[in-house]
Order: structure tokens, then C-alpha cells, then sequence
């Protein structure tokens, strides 16, 4: 069976035989464009300015505080001798573990649990399934979690734990804060569009069949997604994921750095995922759930990466939002429909 067809019956999101009807949910008015650091002639102030209050802020600036802190008053003493302590592993999982909780779990507290906005800026009219069978005890919620902490959250803490440990031990090579400030500033912007792209190649590499069927499928059951959902995937997954941490073993970094990169990648799809477009609080409407991702978890075939990366573009497998766009999938469907299936690559 395609990877198309045995979704469908999870939930309906193509429309009409011209693909141009939607399921009702909010839609961002504005098709999805390229951001203008690829704009020719370069607009140098307005990507300075996209970069700062639109692409990082707020979350970019929350996570790089949150590995500061975690760095300087989170992160055991690693001992210049010997191999990786198991206490360096126990205590880093404990503290990834309970800052995933507490993002995934308030972002789903505020967002389904309490519903303190209802369906404002919700992507699907859907809520969290508690009945299907794809799911660990039927549950959507409690799948996500058990996948996101049981697997995720032990690939990431092992992957840091190993890379500090390394790093500490000058196995790997170093960048310091007080002699390479310009460098480590210049290498932490780089580092959100290294990660993007990074994420770009292995999402690719999941969506080839046999890797699919076997493994991102796990994650693909979310069509309607959720702040557990981020990281909820299988263990080969993670693997390819968190993999990230090894191009530090190459390029020198900073500790901070690298526990950036488990925070990025494991704290921020729970935001991406929720499932809302914007969260309101005390009047103020604060950017979450990401309307380009979420596209890909309803047509899976579209927006294999993030839009501050322009390979979708590239490789015309982009889908902006825009009614224009999904006609041009219906389309690019239909042959494939009647000669196999429909099967995405």
C-alpha cells in the first residue's frame, strides 16, 4: 500500500478531485516565501532584520539562554580523566528529560488540555486521538511521550553526554568564548541554518521506501500534530536526528554550543508541532506551530524541510499554502494515482 493511501483513512486533508478544499482550520493568509537572505539583489537590512525578530526571536534566543544556563549550572563537573561516568549520562537525561517536559507538557496543558485559546490559529479542526489503534494504548498523547522521552530524549543525552565528554577531554576540537567570541557568534547563527539542512538530508534519506515503511512511518501517524509529536519517532530515527552532535567532533564549538543543538532539535519541533500558529497570552500572539511542517504531515510528499533552507525550492517539492500550490499537487498526483498508487518518495 502507498505511503499516501494508508493514510488517508487517518484523516481527510486533500479535498475535492481538484485538491483545492481543505479541512476547516486556521491557514496563514500569506503563501509561504523563500526569507530575503536568498533575495537577489541582496536586501542585507531586511535579513538582518528577518533574522532577528522573525527567525530567531523568540525561540532561537530562548534556547541559546536555556544552554547557557544549562552549560554553567546544569551540566555535571566531566572528570579530565577516564571514560564517560554514567552519572554525566544519568544527569543530563534527567535534565533534558524534565525541560521536554515542561515545554511539550505546557505547550499541551495551555494549548489542549485547559484549550485556553479553543481552535484560534488551529491548524486542523482535529484534537488528540483517544481511541485509535495505531496508537501505544490508543492514545495519541501517551504514544508521543513514551516515543519522545523513551527513545528521544536517551539518543539525545547519550550523543550530548559523549560530545561534552570528548570536547572536555580535547578528543575533539574546541572553541572558547573569551579568545573566539567572533567566531563561536558567527558559528551559532550558521549553526540554525546547518541544522535545517541537516534535517533536509536525513528527512529525505527517511522517506525512501524501505526507511519509511520501517522507521519514519512511526512518525507519520501524526497527520493532526501536537507539542509530543515533535520528537515522537522511532529509535533508528533519533539516531539519524540527533546526528547532528557529531558535526562538532569536526568543526571546533563550545559546550554551550553543543548542548544547543539537543535543545534546538529536541525542545523545538515541540513548538513547531503544536499544532497552532500562534499562542495568545496576555493579548500578545507569539509565534509556535510551523504552517510549512505541517503541510508536510498532512501530504507527506511536500516540505521535506524547514523554509529558512530553500532545498524544497530547489528540488520543487515545495508547498507555499496557497490554493495554486495545492492544485499543482493534485496534479503532479494524479498520473501516479492510476499507473501505482500514488506512492510518495
Amino acid at each position: 500500500m502507498s505511503q499516501r493511501n494508508s493514510h488517508e483513512t487517518w484523516e481527510i486533508v486533500l479535498g475535492d478531485l481538484n485538491g483545492t478544499n481543505r479541512s476547516a482550520g486556521y491557514r496563514p493568509a500569506d503563501p509561504i516565501g523563500l526569507p530575503p537572505i536568498f533575495a537577489w539583489p541582496m536586501k542585507p537590512i531586511r535579513s538582518v532584520k528577518w533574522l532577528l525578530s522573525e527567525f530567531l526571536f523568540p525561540w532561537g534566543f530562548i534556547f541559546v539562554g536555556l544552554a547557557v544556563v544549562s552549560w554553567n549550572w546544569l551540566t555535571p563537573e566531566i572528570g579530565e580523566s577516564g571514560g564517560p561516568a554514567l552519572s554525566l549520562f544519568v544527569i543530563i537525561w534527567l535534565r533534558n528529560c524534565a525541560l521536554l517536559s515542561l515545554v511539550a507538557g505546557l505547550l499541551h496543558w495551555y494549548l489542549y488540555s485547559k484549550s485556553s485559546q479553543g481552535a484560534e490559529f488551529k491548524f486542523s479542526p482535529r484534537w488528540p486521538s483517544k481511541t485509535s489503534s495505531r496508537f501505544l494504548w490508543r492514545n495519541q498523547v501517551y504514544d508521543n511521550a513514551f516515543w519522545s522521552i523513551a527513545s528521544g530524549v536517551t539518543v539525545w543525552s547519550t550523543f550530548e553526554a559523549i560530545t561534552l565528554w570528548a570536547w572536555t577531554r580535547g578528543i575533539i576540537p574546541g572553541a572558547s568564548w573569551s579568545t573566539n567570541t567572533g567566531y563561536l557568534i558567527a558559528a551559532t547563527v550558521i549553526f540554525f541554518f546547518a541544522s535545517s539542512s541537516h534535517f533536509y538530508l536525513t528527512h529525505r534519506l527517511l522517506h525512501w521506501k524501505p526507511l519509511y515503511r520501517s522507521v519514519h512511518e512511526l512518525h507519520h501517524r501524526n497527520v493532526n500534530t501536537g507539542p509530543w509529536t515533535g520528537i515522537s519517532m522511532h529509535p533508528v530515527e533519533h539516531i539519524l536526528f540527533f546526528s547532528m552532535f557529531f558535526v562538532w567532533w569536526i568543526v571546533p564549538m563550545h559546550p554551550s554550543v553543543i548542548i544547543l543543538t539537543g535543545f534546538f532539535k529536541g525542545l523545538g519541533p515541540a513548538v513547531s508541532h503544536s499544532g497552532f500558529d500562534r499562542l495568545l497570552v496576555s493579548r500578545r500572539r507569539i509565534p509556535a506551530g510551523d504552517w510549512f511542517h505541517d503541510l508536510h504531515h498532512r501530504h507527506f510528499e511536500v516540505n521535506y524541510g524547514n523554509p529558512e533552507v530553500p532545498f524544497d525550492w530547489l528540488m520543487k517539492t515545495c508547498h507555499d499554502g496557497s490554493d495554486e500550490a495545492q492544485r499543482s499537487m493534485a496534479v503532479r498526483r494524479r498520473p501516479h494515482s492510476s499507473a501505482s498508487g500514488g506512492a510518495a518518495s
